[in-house]
């Protein structure tokens, strides 16, 4: 068993810089952070000739070290490299599955080292000279027999998360057909007409006015909506009296719609809360239930969002909301929609809760192993 250098370890080539006089048509991928990360950026392409050693193939081993600081298994297609990613080359000796977990296992330490204000990136000879344990190669395939195993359990319980969550969008399809062409021909109205439909409200923005905030009312933002997954069970930050004051307090059960940066992105409130006027709140009337106006939107939310005028980010106002026209299928048909939903959502936090724990356990066998070895 011994500690080596991480530069030791492998070659770590750097990506090149592609300019947007790059882009093109057709050519190779460039792979940026983004398409590492699967926060769902399209590629841009290029037929600029590089080095072969900056061309990446399936199952390649990539390391961001800037903005994010992680390790990846490449799964994408034939590509380029962009700047800010490290190919990793493992030198003799080193079984590539091995040291992408060492170099899991290094992320603590190699994130303390991380500089800049507003992105983080870690330099170079930081990189290189964190240490990881190494032991025989024998021992090295033992180790990733073992943790490729329960990361397996782990990818397992992603995978039933994801199927579940494609259910409520097929149960809606089934029941009432594409509402981009209302098939079944159900009547229709105006969005704004079947339910109260309001922006949020905070007249002060100044982040620095601490009498707004640190209070009993909790206080919601776009990132709280479009990263809840449908449901909003928590929150990061509180208004006070003043705060409420100044805003307002939404019940349990609205719907809340972002019309910035994420656009129609929603999440049905757990608590009572106040949010600003990025986020719209909804609460139905007679003729609609929430659940069914939620994956309605659901269906929209990726034409809004490219339709989305920019200026210094997407957003879209209240008005576009209100003059959607929303099919108004039978009550009692969207009460067995809700139903079905209220199912498919026990599904989730149960799939949700076995990843966790799934994750949990990968995260402490993974350090175990590494303080053992090391």
């Amino acid at each position: 068993m011994s500690l080596m250098a991480l530069g030791e370890t492998a070659q770590f080539i750097n990506g090149a810089a592609f300019k947007p006089t790059d882009w093109e048509n057709d050519g190779l991928p460039i792979i940026r952070i983004q398409n590492l990360t699967g926060s769902g950026e399209k590629f841009n392409y290029t037929a600029r000739q590089v080095k072969s050693e900056l061309i990446v193939e399936p199952g390649d081993l990539l390391v961001s070290w800037s903005a994010t600081l992680d390790v990846y298994r490449w799964a994408g297609p034939r590509g380029v490299l962009n700047q800010h990613i490290f190919k990793v080359l493992p030198k003799q000796g080193i079984d590539p599955d091995y040291l992408f977990f060492a170099l899991k296992t290094a992320l603590s330490e190699l994130t303390a080292k991380t500089h800049g204000s507003t992105m983080k990136h870690v330099v170079r000879s930081d990189f290189e000279s964190t240490h990881v344990a190494v032991p025989p190669l024998d021992e090295q395939r033992r180790i990733v027999d073992l943790l490729s195993r329960a990361e397996g359990i782990v990818k397992l319980r992603r995978d039933a998360e994801k199927k579940a969550a494609e259910l409520i969008p097929a149960l809606f399809l089934d029941l009432f057909g594409d509402p981009a062409t209302n098939p079944k021909g159900w009547p229709t109205s105006l969005f704004g007409a079947v339910g109260v439909l309001d922006r949020g409200r905070s007249r002060n923005r100044p982040r620095d006015a601490k009498e707004l905030y640190d209070g009993p009312y909790p206080f919601i933002q776009t990132g709280d909506v479009s990263n809840s997954g449908g449901r909003i069970t928590g929150y990061t930050a509180t208004y006070s009296e003043a705060g409420l004051a100044q805003s307002r307090l939404w019940k349990r059960g609205t719907l809340c719609i972002t019309i910035a940066a994420n656009i129609a992105k929603t999440g049905v409130l757990e608590f009572d809360a106040c949010f600003p006027d990025s986020v719209v709140g909804f609460l139905p009337g007679e003729q609609v239930r929430t659940a069914y106006v939620q994956a309605w939107l659901g269906f929209l939310q990726p034409t809004l969002e490219a339709n989305a005028p920019q200026a210094a980010q997407k957003n879209i106002n209240l008005e576009i909301l209100r003059n959607l026209p929303i099919p108004l299928p039978p009550l009692a048909l969207q009460e067995l929609f809700e139903q079905r939903c209220s199912d498919v959502i026990s599904i989730q936090s149960q799939q949700s809760a076995a990843k966790a724990k799934a994750q949990a356990t990968f995260n402490a066998l993974l350090a175990q192993v590494f303080a053992a070895t090391a």
